[in-house]
Parts: structure tokens; sequence; C-alpha cells
């Protein structure tokens, strides 16, 4: 069921302690997806590679020591060309862009994203801020033939009088190309304390869990749905589910730290790390209705009535977006579920990336 395949060669290395680390280049962080090799573009100050850039996982902490990680990119004679950190709002993960020797956070490299208390960027390239409620389930995406919920985790810090929120699980529900529903689940087991060799990502097909070998790049496909897989981007805590022709959900089982909570006042105790998820959407074959917290930002034409000059645009209307039945509900008020409509040919050859933290 696993299968790794080196491509490209991307050397990882601490710059204080190089010589030891060169020695894991071929075996460690870098994937196949990085484009060493490749001759060096650079881009415009503030500008971003383009959504069919191949990228990277950089992930620090794998080796023990988080301090000056880089990653060395080669040129076209797989000469170093540059070397490339994590930035310093992302040190335990980053994606690294070899062909342009620049590396982003994951929440900020791709339009339509989510991170933080949630912050999302639609599909417009606007972001805002939606909350939600904990231990609530709210549709961030609803279309003819499929429904995403969110379920939403969060703590309450009395001194700021207000609750902080993230995403901890999704909940798919989909046709099948046979006509018949599915139920996908994707989400973060809960842990008192943060163990990054631990894998806290948990997958299920209509209540059945899918078991994914603990390697990079391990895949597991579907006999029940044609079309359906889940591939392992990183050994533990991060996978890629994809249905052909419909989406393609990145999701990655981050912890609050110490830090995070510092900075942010969060007010986490010892007996859970809030462990959630980075969500990257891609999806294909929207029809112009697709409604839901982020659906709606996809829509042709679409005009945010949000102030988006503003520090923190907030996206209320949350009644609207409640599935109130639960994680697999379709009974959201904007729901589009089983509606059919037009699909223009813009939205069905869109693809579309998004997060979610």
């Amino acid at each position: 069921m696993a299968s790794s395949t080196l491509v490209n060669k991307c050397v990882v290395v601490v710059v204080a302690v190089a010589a030891f680390l060169l020695a894991l280049s071929s075996c460690g962080v870098a994937s196949a997806a990085a484009a060493a090799g490749r001759k060096t573009t650079f881009l415009k100050p503030g500008a971003k590679p383009p959504p069919n850039s191949k990228f990277f996982t950089l992930t620090p902490g794998r080796f023990g020591h988080k301090r000056d990680y880089q990653a060395a990119c080669s040129d076209e004679r797989g000469r170093p060309a540059c070397y490339v950190g994590c930035p310093k709002d992302c040190r335990n993960k980053c994606l690294v862009f070899c062909s342009y020797c620049l590396s982003f956070c994951m929440c900020d490299i791709f339009p339509g994203t989510s991170c933080g208390d949630p912050r999302f960027t639609g599909g417009d390239g606007n972001t805002f801020y939606f909350h939600g409620k904990k231990d609530q389930d709210f549709c961030i995406v609803t279309d003819a033939d499929l429904h995403i919920n969110a379920h939403f985790i969060g703590n309450h810090n009395p001194a700021l009088n207000r609750d902080f929120t993230w995403v901890q699980a999704l909940g798919v529900t989909f046709r099948g190309g046979g006509g018949d529903h599915h139920r996908l689940y994707v989400g973060a087991r809960r842990a008192v304390e943060w163990d990054e060799e631990e894998d806290h990502i948990q997958v299920t097909l209509d209540g059945e869990p899918v078991d994914v070998d603990a390697v990079r790049n391990a895949r597991w496909a579907s006999r029940a749905v044609p079309g359906l897989s889940v591939t392992r981007m990183d050994s533990v805590n991060t996978v890629m589910v994809e249905l052909d022709g419909v989406f393609a959900i990145s999701a990655n089982a981050v912890p609050i730290t110490d830090g995070d909570d510092r900075i942010h006042k969060y007010g986490k105790t010892g007996s859970d790390s809030l462990v959630h998820l980075d969500l990257a959407f891609q999806f294909r074959n929207l029809t112009n209705d697709v409604h839901g917290v982020l659906g709606q930002t996809y829509r042709p034409g679409y005009v945010t009535k949000l102030d988006i000059a503003a520090k923190m645009p907030v996206m209320g209307g949350a009644p609207n977006y409640l599935s109130a039945a639960g994680l697999f509900s379709t009974d959201c008020a904007v729901s589009r579920f089983h509606h059919h409509h037009h699909r223009s040919a813009a939205a069905g050859a869109r693809v579309i990336t998004t997060f979610a933290s």
C-alpha cells in the first residue's frame, strides 16, 4: 500500500551541524514534489508563486532540532542554488518552493485559506474571520453533490471574556459515481500533551477506519468509491484525501503550542493541547449556486459584503451555517445539497486551494 519515489534531490540541513544532516538529505523532509534541479525564478516583493507551482513540506522538528533548519535547493546542474528556511510565523512547518527559493506558511500561500481563530481567505482572495462556536458544526461548503461541515472546538479565556475556536474535524458528505451517498470523516485526535512523532490524524469512510501505512507517500485507494484515495504527505499528521474530479483535501494536525498561548492568550491549560486541523481544499466542478462560509466566495461574480479594510473583518450570520443535527447533517439554512443547478464551464475548471486551522 505504501509507495515512495524520490524524484529530485533537496537537502535539509541545520546550519550549525550541516555535515551531519547532509547525510539525511535523500530520506528526510524533502519530498518528491521539490522543484530541485530547475532554474531559479525570482518573484517581485510580495508576490506569490502560481497555484500550480511545485513545493514540498519542510518540518524542522523531525530531527529534534528546530533552530535554523533550511532546505538546500539545487540548480539545473545539481549544485546548491539557495538555502530556504521556514518563516518566523510558522517555524514548525512550511511550504518550500525551490523554483523561487522561497518558503511560505501553509495558511498564507493559496487563495481561499482559513487559519487561526479561524481566519479564512476566500476564493475571491479576501481575508475574513468566522468564529463559529465551540462544540458546534457549521457548513463551510455546500453544493448539489457535496456538503462539508466543520466541527469547531474552543477554549474560553476568562481574562479576555471571549472564546477562541479552531476546526477539529470535517464531515464530508458526497455523491459517489454510482449515485450513492458517502460520508468521509477527517479529524484530529485530542491529546493532553503533543507528541509530533505520534499520528493524530483520523480518517473514516462510511464509519469504517481508513488505515494508511505511517510512511511518507503511502497511499490507500477505496474499492467501494472509485477515485477516492488517501495519501500520507508525511509519515504522521499530514494526509491528502482526494476524490477524482471533485475535491482534494490536505489535512495537517497541529497543536496550540505554549508559544502560541503566550502570544495570543488562548487560555490553554495542561489538560488539552487543543489539537486541530490546518486544511487545504481544492474543488472542481462546483455549481454557480455553491454556498457555505467558504463556498459562497467561489461563486462567479461573488462580491464580499465585509469591510475588508478592517483589521479583523468578521463574517457574521453564524445561524445560517449551523448544522444542528451533527457533523454529517446537511440541514444548515443555506444548504444546497441535492439542489441541482447549472454548472458553468468556469466553475468546473477552477481549482481553488483553502486552509483551515
